[in-house]
C-alpha cells in the first residue's frame, strides 16, 4: 500500500488522505454495483434509454467484454450492463435456447456481474410481442430474473389544458393488453412480467427530458433484489432524494462518532483528532453521489479540506460562539459540527453529480459549502431537540 500523503492547509496540522481513500474504496466494496440486462433489437433505443437514467450510454459505461455470441457486457464501478442482442428473424436458433446457454455463461462470471433486473426493450408502435419475444420472457423468468418490459421511443402529447402527458391510444392499448394478455380466443397468455413502462428517452426535439422515466426507475428498485437496491440507488442519476437520504445516514453515523470521540472534550489544540472521522464520512457521500475518486480528490483539494474542516482555526473559531467547555469542544459540538460539514459536502457533490460545479473548480468553491456557525448551532439545537 501506498504511504499516505500528510496534507496540510496554511496554520494547520497535517492531515492524512488515508480515511477519505479508504472509506471510499469501503463504500465501493459494500454498494456493489447494479448488473443491469437490456434485450431489444438494433434501433429500440437501448442505449438512449440507459443513458437517460444512468447519465451514461451503456457501451460507454467501461470496458466492453464480448462474452458469448448475442450478448456483450459493459460496465464502471457503479453500473454494469449486459446487453442481449434482440431475436433476429431467419436465425436458426431457437431464441430461448440461445437465450438459456447465454444465461448460463453469465451464471459462471463472477458475483459482482450477476444480473440484478432484466428490461426488456419493445418499440411502444410494435402492437404486439412476437413468439420468439415471449419465449425469451418466460425463459427469463424461469431463470429467476425480474423482467421489466419497456415501451419504447413513444411519442408522448401534451395536454394544452392540464400540461399533463400521455401516449398515444394504441401504446396504451397495447400495455394494457401486456398486463392482461390473452390470445385471439380469449384465453390467458402466460407473460410473466413483473412491470410494464411506457417511456421516452427524451422529448420530441431530442433535447428535452423524457417521460415514463420516473416510473421505470421506481419499477426495477421494487423488483431489484433487496441486495441491489442501493446500488441501484447510486448507478441511477434521476432519483436525488434516494442519495440525500443514504447520504444523510452516513453524516449521523459520523456525527455520533464524532460525538463519542469528545466524549472527554477535546483541547481545541487536538481538534485534528477529528479529521479521519470526516474525512472518512466526506469518502463514504462521494461514492453515494456516484462521483469517481480521480474527480474528487487531489493534493490541492485536500490541503483545502484541511484547511476548512480539519485544522485548529477552524475548532478556534467556534470556541468564540459556541458554549464549550473551558478551551475544548465537547461532544454536542463536536457532533454538530461534524453534521454540519456532512450537509455541506453533500450539497457539494450534488452540485457535482448533477454538472452544476465542475469537479475541477472543487477547491476554489468549497468556501461556499464549509460549515459556518450559523449551520453548527443549528445542528446543536436539533440534537438538544431530539434529546427531549
Amino acid at each position: 500500500m501506498a504511504k499516505p500523503k500528510k496534507l496540510a492547509g496554511k496554520d494547520h496540522d497535517p492531515v492524512d488522505d488515508r480515511p477519505f481513500i479508504e472509506a471510499n474504496a469501503d463504500a465501493k466494496k459494500r454498494y456493489g454495483r447494479f448488473n443491469l440486462a437490456v434485450i431489444g433489437n438494433t434501433g429500440v433505443g437501448k442505449s438512449s434509454l440507459v443513458n437517460a437514467v444512468f447519465g451514461r450510454e451503456h457501451a460507454k459505461v467501461g470496458k466492453g467484454l464480448p462474452v458469448t455470441k448475442g450478448v456483450n457486457y459493459y460496465h464502471d464501478d457503479f453500473l454494469g450492463v449486459w446487453d442481449f442482442e434482440g431475436f433476429e428473424i431467419g436465425s436458426t436458433d431457437a431464441p430461448s435456447e440461445s437465450l438459456r446457454v447465454n444465461l448460463q455463461t453469465i451464471a459462471e462470471r463472477p458475483a459482482d456481474e450477476q444480473i440484478a433486473v432484466v428490461w426488456y426493450c419493445v418499440l411502444h408502435n410494435a402492437d404486439r410481442l412476437t413468439e420468439p419475444d415471449v419465449a425469451m420472457i418466460r425463459a427469463l423468468d424461469a431463470a429467476g430474473l425480474p423482467v421489466i418490459l419497456v415501451l419504447t421511443k413513444t411519442d408522448w402529447t401534451k395536454n394544452r389544458v392540464t400540461g399533463t402527458y400521455r401516449a398515444p391510444a394504441d401504446t396504451e392499448l397495447f400495455r394494457e393488453w401486456l398486463e392482461h394478455p390473452v390470445d385471439g380466443d380469449g384465453e390467458p397468455v402466460h407473460l410473466p412480467l413483473r412491470h410494464v413502462c411506457v417511456t421516452s428517452a427524451s422529448g420530441r426535439n431530442g433535447k428535452e427530458t423524457g417521460h415514463g422515466l420516473g416510473d421505470l426507475v421506481d419499477a426495477t428498485i421494487a423488483v431489484a433484489p433487496e441486495s441491489a437496491r442501493n446500488a441501484f440507488r447510486i448507478a441511477q442519476k434521476l432519483n436525488l432524494e434516494w442519495k440525500r437520504q443514504m447520504a444523510h445516514r452516513v453524516v449521523v453515523g459520523a456525527s455520533v462518532s464524532s460525538g463519542a470521540a469528545a466524549a472527554i472534550p477535546i483541547p481545541v489544540a487536538d481538534a485534528t483528532t477529528l479529521a479521519p472521522i470526516q474525512m472518512a464520512m466526506m469518502g463514504r457521500i462521494a461514492h453515494i453521489y456516484g462521483l469517481e475518486l480521480k474527480d474528487m480528490i487531489s493534493a490541492a483539494t485536500l490541503a483545502q479540506l484541511a484547511a476548512h474542516i480539519a485544522g485548529k482555526a477552524l475548532a478556534r473559531s467556534f470556541v468564540k460562539f459556541i458554549p464549550v467547555v473551558g478551551s475544548a469542544v465537547n461532544g454536542t459540538v463536536a457532533s454538530a459540527l461534524t453534521a454540519a460539514t456532512g450537509e455541506g459536502w453533500m450539497r457539494l457533490c450534488e452540485r457535482v453529480h448533477t454538472g452544476d460545479l465542475d469537479a475541477s473548480s472543487i477547491a476554489e468553491t468549497l468556501d461556499q459549502f464549509s460549515p459556518t456557525v450559523r449551520s453548527v448551532v443549528k445542528n446543536i439545537f436539533l440534537q438538544k431537540a431530539s434529546r427531549t
